[in-house]
């Protein structure tokens, strides 16, 4: 179980890179104004998010559900952590649909609402490490 554990951790450092990476591309993408440059942030864009976060996603939660089974873990932060995982699945959808923004050149944000919208994801990093480590409730 231990190296399940090891594998969990992995594949959420990979999947959280990829929600901290892709918003910072969109934040360039956003500033860009030659066609080449966006051509080239779509293809590292959608590289990133179907490469590296989807399956990263995937298997942290296939590994996830898997320990939880394996473990019986219960309790109040178990509940709280998993919302936070299904807050995080919503804002990897809503990537997603940024993405197949930027690549039908339908973008219409700024390059500082992408700023503040690569935040999001540290605030749910805190909280998920916060309730698995210290298990306040």
């Amino acid at each position: 179980m231990l190296w399940l554990k090891a594998l969990h951790i992995i594949f959420m450092v990979t999947w959280f890179a990829g929600l901290f990476y892709l918003p910072r591309l969109f934040v360039y993408h956003a500033q860009s104004d030659d066609h080449v440059s966006c051509e080239r942030f779509k293809i590292m864009e959608r590289k990133l998010f179907w490469g590296i976060m989807t399956p990263g996603a995937l298997l942290t939660l296939v590994s996830g559900c898997w320990l939880w089974l394996g473990y019986g873990f219960s309790g109040q932060w178990l509940n709280l952590k998993l919302g936070c995982v299904a807050i995080l699945l919503a804002y990897h959808v809503w990537c997603g649909v940024l993405l197949r923004d930027f690549k039908h050149d339908r973008n219409a944000h700024t390059h500082v609402w992408y700023r503040w919208f690569n935040e999001f994801p540290v605030l749910i990093l805190f909280a998920v490490v916060i309730l698995v480590v210290v298990k306040p409730f």
